[in-house]
Parts: structure tokens; C-alpha cells; sequence
């Protein structure tokens, strides 16, 4: 039987990406997604739920991710969901399912931190950690 595990995400950051290193000096950021769901109710009321997501990113796009992004900018995550265990210092067992960012993409809106936005219209390339703008599409 196939299996499928594909999950996007558009969102804002809930804090500050928090960027760390593996033995092999891979880089490794974690960070928070918040999504917001908007609906009218039954009863005609306005209604908002929030989802909140923990993600987390290797290699050169963490290092993007740490460079670019901070609390409350808008974010496209393209991953697959990792469900982590582990236990407590009190003894008990733990999990939670987390996102593998896999690909993302910068988005407009400068939400709360807004200074260190990349140059507009960039792309991160997943592959090798490039920039590239559309000056540099061939057709």
C-alpha cells in the first residue's frame, strides 16, 4: 500500500528561529508556526481558531531560516510531519509530531521583525543553498 506525507503550511513565526549544530556541524533551527482558521459558525458568529506547529530545518536552509527570519514574519513551509518521543526528566514518556521543513519560501509582510528581510522576488534553493531571482529563469 502507497503512504503519502506531504504537509504546507503559510503562517507566522511564534519566536525567534533558535539555530544549533550537530556533531557533524550540520546546522539545525527549530522554530514555531502559528496558522489562523477563520469561519462563520451555525449560529452566525464570526469564529478564529490557531494551530500552533513546531518545525524545524537543516543544513544551509536552517541557516536561512536563522539569518531571515524572526518572530512574526510571514512564512510557506513545505515538509513532512516527524513524530519525535522521548522521556522527561520526571521519568515520563513524551511525544509530539513535528515538521521536517523540506523547502520554503520567503513571503511579503514584514510582521513584527523586519530587518534582516531578503532582497524581494529571491527564491531559496532547497538543493544548494543559492539565491536566485527571475533574472535568472532562461525563458
Amino acid at each position: 500500500m502507497a503512504n503519502f506525507n506531504k504537509v504546507l503550511l503559510m503562517g507566522n513565526l511564534t519566536r525567534d528561529p533558535q539555530l544549533s549544530y550537530t556533531p557533524n556541524q550540520t546546522a539545525v533551527v527549530d522554530f514555531g508556526l502559528a496558522t489562523n482558521r477563520k469561519w462563520t459558525g451555525q449560529d452566525g458568529n464570526q469564529r478564529e481558531e490557531t494551530c500552533f506547529v513546531d518545525c524545524r530545518a537543516f543544513g544551509r536552509q536552517a541557516e536561512n531560516i536563522n539569518k531571515y527570519l524572526t518572530k512574526g514574519r510571514l512564512v510557506f513551509v513545505e515538509g513532512r510531519l516527524t513524530f519525535d518521543t522521548w522521556t522527561a526528566q520526571d521519568g515520563t514518556k513524551r511525544s509530539r509530531h513535528r515538521v521536517t521543513v523540506e523547502n520554503f519560501q520567503f513571503l511579503p509582510g514584514t510582521g513584527v521583525g523586519g530587518a534582516n528581510q531578503p532582497p524581494q522576488n529571491t527564491d531559496v534553493d532547497s538543493q544548494a543553498g543559492q539565491q536566485k531571482s527571475e533574472d535568472d529563469i532562461p525563458f
